[in-house]
């Protein structure tokens, strides 16, 4: 905590795992089984759609995570220069995969999604604790969309 009352760290984006050749092989071969049938059925944009998904999806996953800058604060949470307000979600979680810990929002707004965000383990019972001072701790589990993606190490 700083002279401010405020709890800083740096963490990944996201949790990037490792993909050997066989997994790129599989997502090409996968995406030419789906674009050729829908060249056989006429869909042509759908087949267009289909190669761009892919491409983005490999260079998505070649990418290497960036190092975000997060602090928390009476206003709420700050990644870079936007700013998470408390009063836009209704509660949090801890996420524990691995060795990687993550604080999850849950927001006040239907369709809003989550908001993820990593910390180092030798700060998380100070951030726990800042947010459990101004949010409801609730028990957070995957859902189908995090399932798949961790499923398809993406």
């Amino acid at each position: 905590m700083n002279k401010n009352g405020e709890i800083s760290w740096e963490a990944q984006e996201y949790v990037q795992t490792s993909k050997n050749a066989g997994w790129y092989v599989g997502l090409v071969f996968i995406g030419l089984v789906l674009a050729a049938g829908a060249v056989w059925l006429g869909w042509w944009s759908f087949a267009i759609l289909i190669v761009v998904s892919v491409f983005a999806l490999i260079v998505y996953t070649v990418r290497p995570p960036r190092v975000l800058r997060y602090s928390l604060s009476d206003k709420g949470l700050s990644e870079g220069t936007r700013l998470y307000e408390y009063k836009d979600y209704k509660s949090f979680g801890v996420l524990q995969s691995g060795e990687h810990f993550a604080i999850v929002l849950t927001p006040r707004k239907r369709f809003s999604g989550r908001i993820t965000v990593y910390f180092p383990e030798n700060q998380g019972e100070e951030i726990v604790d800042a947010f459990g001072a101004r949010l409801p701790m609730e028990q957070v589990k995957l859902d189908f969309i995090d399932k798949l993606i961790k499923f398809l190490r993406i």
